[in-house]
């Protein structure tokens, strides 16, 4: 685990999503890492700090004149103690205070005596957070060397809709451990993600199409951006947000998946193919939506092109990893693609399964590797099942150079 053994500090500022924080703090001490809270005063009216104490089991400082606790000068003590300072929710207030050098509160004053890593997490309302001075501040502190994680877009509290919202706890817990990593541990490696499902049309109106949302491959590029990779990711239609760090390429069939990914093909050094494209097109889609009438329908469909067996045909030292989502005879079904597809893992799971679906935002997942090994995972958010998953591949990079 990247936390252990680590001090953290958590700034938490005066918003609405002040409450994530308390999850936030929860999940590192689960990570084993030992967690200190400084609050601002603005912070302390959304959550008590009494709430922080027996979460980080560690006093909590708001005032710059609280009397100190375990430490001597404590904004300096907890500044040269820290391994990685977390802001969550940074607010515009602090964004602009760090971009303009003011320390003027305990969490300012000690954020500017840090020498450790800084990970901005920002919350807000939409306009807020587009308004230029905000921008150029965002900006200011990334060329300045802190880590920004971009904020996801939804419904916000004051009823707004658009980018402002704080990423979920196991998010910035994801994000933390990257920026833990004393060099970005994919740094030079390019990987190729597919994700979402394909639409082969029936007429202009309609298509075939299939239940994927994406969320596993784009938690698994996301993950691989994080860690340093260049990251080509190429989606199926979904509703989700790019990734940070992250090219994405559009595409909507199954030929236009297949065409994007063998032209990226030569270029990486890792495929994780997590799309679900469709095994069957319409052989003539009608130029003009189908009327309907008291006659049967009747569609000819021909067989797509198998992508990931046509990759695995042509892989040298790439690494190919498969998905295999299936509804029964799980392991069956996934050590034969394995064997048929050339690959070097495949990652099964069985969709039926409750907190296993496509919509899901977990997943329970069995991993079978290319020499026989095989794991089973819990549920886990699918963004533990990304992480966990390149913490396999990097170890399985680090074999391939070294035998090569």
């Amino acid at each position: 685990m990247p936390f252990t053994g680590k001090t953290v500090v958590v700034g938490v500022c005066g918003g609405i999503a002040a409450y994530k924080a308390v999850e936030l703090v929860s999940r590192l001490r689960k990570q084993k890492a030992t967690v200190h809270v400084i609050m601002t005063q603005h912070a302390a009216e959304f959550v008590t700090p009494l709430t922080f104490r027996e979460l980080s089991g560690q006093p909590v400082v708001v005032s710059m004149w609280d009397e100190p606790k375990n430490w001597h000068v404590e904004h300096i003590a907890l500044a040269t103690a820290a391994d990685l300072f977390i802001v969550a929710p940074a607010t515009a207030n602090i964004l602009g205070k760090l971009a303009a050098g003011i320390a003027d509160d305990m969490l300012s004053t000690t954020l500017m005596a840090t020498k450790a890593p800084v990970l901005l997490a920002p919350a807000m309302n939409t306009n807020m957070y587009l308004n230029p001075i905000v921008q150029k501040n965002l900006r200011t502190l990334a060329e300045l060397g802190y880590c920004i994680l971009p904020p996801a877009c939804g419904k916000l509290a004051c009823g707004t809709e658009g980018p402002g919202r704080l990423p979920e706890p196991v998010e910035i817990v994801e994000a933390a451990a990257a920026v833990l990593r004393e060099k970005k541990s994919l740094q030079g490696v390019r990987v190729l993600v597919t994700a979402g499902g394909t639409r082969e049309p029936i007429d202009p109106v309609r298509y075939l199409g299939n239940r994927s949302s994406g969320k596993m491959g784009y938690a698994i590029a996301a993950q691989a951006a994080r860690r340093g990779a260049e990251v080509i990711l190429v989606s199926g239609p979904v509703a989700l947000e790019t990734p940070a760090g992250v090219t994405r390429i559009n595409v909507e069939s199954a030929a236009q998946m297949r065409e994007a990914v063998l032209r990226e093909f030569p270029q990486v050094q890792v495929v994780v193919k997590a799309a679900a494209v469709a095994d069957y097109a319409v052989e003539h889609p009608a130029e003009h939506k189908i009327k309907k009438n008291d006659e049967p329908l009747t569609l000819v469909l021909k067989k797509n092109p198998d992508i990931l067996k046509e990759l695995g045909e042509k892989k040298q030292k790439q690494l190919l990893v498969g998905f295999a989502a299936e509804t029964r005879e799980l392991l069956a079904h996934a050590k034969e693609k394995l064997k048929k597809k050339n690959l070097d893992l495949i990652v099964a799971n069985d969709v039926t399964m409750p907190g296993a679906g496509f919509q899901s935002d977990t997943n329970i997942v069995k991993i079978l590797r290319r020499d026989g090994a095989m794991e089973e995972w819990p549920q886990l958010s699918k963004e533990e099942v990304a992480a966990r998953l390149w913490d396999m591949l990097e170890k399985m990079l680090a074999e391939t150079v070294a035998f090569s």
